[in-house]
């Protein structure tokens, strides 16, 4: 016989045992969930060692999910880096361009600081020079050395007086007017400076050669005992430079002496000091040891009449 045609299929009692068991199991869920809860509130230490266990269980997953992240931000990084580049090198070299010239500045400051130092110390030097002034020009290719100074007979400048920087001498005065002088530089082939080496006194002069250099010529003949960096200083000798003062450097050996350098160039000089003449400066210091015992004592102590 053939089954009704409105028959449901919750008539089934497969299908009624399936509402039926979905039923309790909604209960009892709703239930557990609402236990749960009222102990959550009222005890929440009560499932502590749960959350641990959990937490210990999906600690692998979240290194990973965490190693993930930071791979991506340092790709997203690397990439922005490298599109970045281009303006980051630009302000690197901007940056390093303009520190390089802050250090040109410094090292300019520095200098100058020790040049204003050296020149305080040369105006102070005892005896005290007869006028410290501007070295306003010299001749660098004529086979004539000359220089200039900004001070002349209105500042106390006289022919002869010895012309020097704080790194030797100079040369010395050759003509003179009222607010200007003209100076023999020591490298002309008429300057002629008794020197000394500074290590041992050995007596010698320096002569011009007209080109920037000076020919050392020892007053010894004999075997050559100069040796290349040699200082020379001037001996005193003649009266017109004090003694002392740094004049040249040995470069090159030769057979009867050897070619120094002037160790103060014109062209590096800005301002030069002018001394009286070495002679004019002894000659006081002279009179007053000899006059510094008894007037008119004798020998043996008696007076003259």
């Amino acid at each position: 016989m053939a089954p009704s045609a409105n028959r449901r299929s919750g008539h089934s009692r497969r299908a009624q045992y399936s509402t039926f068991f979905g039923y309790i199991a909604g209960v009892a869920g709703a239930l557990v969930g609402a236990i749960v809860l009222s102990v959550s509130i009222f005890d929440p230490a009560a499932f502590a060692a749960l959350r641990g266990v959990a937490s210990d269980a999906s600690l692998p997953a979240g290194r990973a999910t965490a190693s993930g992240r930071a791979s991506g931000q340092d790709l997203f990084t690397t990439i922005g880096g490298y599109f970045a580049a281009g303006s980051q090198n630009a302000t690197l070299r901007r940056e390093l361009a303009e520190a390089k010239v802050r250090l040109v500045e410094a090292e300019a400051l520095r200098t100058e600081n020790l040049r204003l130092k050296a020149l305080l110390g040369l105006a102070q030097e005892d005896p005290r020079p007869v006028v410290v002034t501007r070295l306003t020009g010299s001749t660098a290719s004529s086979t004539r050395r000359f220089a200039t100074i900004a001070a002349g007979s209105a500042r106390g400048v006289a022919v002869g007086m010895p012309v020097r920087s704080p790194l030797g001498l100079v040369g010395r005065v050759l003509e003179v007017s009222a607010a200007s002088a003209r100076v023999l530089l020591i490298t002309d082939s008429e300057s002629v400076v008794p020197v000394r080496r500074a290590s041992d006194g050995l007596p010698g002069f320096a002569q011009g050669r007209s080109d920037g250099t000076l020919q050392i010529r020892l007053i010894n003949l004999g075997v050559n005992p100069l040796k290349p960096r040699d200082v020379f200083v001037t001996s005193g000798s003649g009266g017109l430079y004090r003694p002392g003062t740094a004049v040249a450097m040995v470069t090159k050996v030769t057979r009867d002496g050897a070619v120094a350098r002037m160790l103060s160039d014109p062209t590096a000089s800005e301002f030069v000091s002018v001394e009286a003449i070495w002679a004019q400066e002894a000659a006081p210091l002279a009179a007053s040891s000899e006059g510094a015992g008894e007037p008119g004592a004798t020998r043996t102590g008696t007076r003259r009449p």
